[in-house]
């Protein structure tokens, strides 16, 4: 496995995103309020994670505050689910967020994805009430997790 640092031009990401939007359209349709949160451009802060050279997973952070990042389209292939990958490339979102001198995590979902629901809850983050536009789609859950 190798987990790489890379932008929003990335072809790998792009491709892993368009899968994802797919996803999340067949779970809450293609119009679903959500879904004009799922711009990719820039994103400078890019994962994605590869098995045997080929791209299987990714995830992103932006700058949301002063103090936090926002994750942003976290996606494993089904194909490679269930073998820790989502957990790593947390990780690697966290650790860069240190790095950035930033100190919290936040971000949100909709209800139709258990599965993420899991894994946040699994690597301690917390339901929080929602933020910014996200107040407005009552369908969408947020999470935050404090680094220090």
């Amino acid at each position: 496995m190798k987990i790489i640092r890379t932008d929003y031009l990335n072809p790998a990401f792009q491709e892993l995103v368009a899968q994802l939007n797919t996803d999340l359209a067949n779970r809450d349709g293609k119009d679903h309020p959500l879904s004009q949160f799922n711009e990719i451009i820039h994103l400078k802060h890019v994962v994605v994670v590869y098995l045997k050279n080929k791209a299987v997973g990714c995830g992103a952070i932006a700058k949301y505050d002063l103090s936090a990042t926002e994750i942003k389209r976290m996606y494993v292939t089904p194909s490679h689910r269930g073998q820790q990958l989502g957990e790593k490339i947390l990780s690697e979102l966290e650790n860069w967020t240190k790095e950035l001198g930033l100190s919290k995590c936040i971000l949100f979902m909709g209800v139709n994805q258990p599965e993420a629901m899991k894994l946040y809850l699994r690597n301690n983050f917390s339901v929080i009430e929602n933020y910014g536009k996200l107040k407005d789609i009552p369908d969408s859950i947020c999470l935050a997790k404090s680094l220090t």
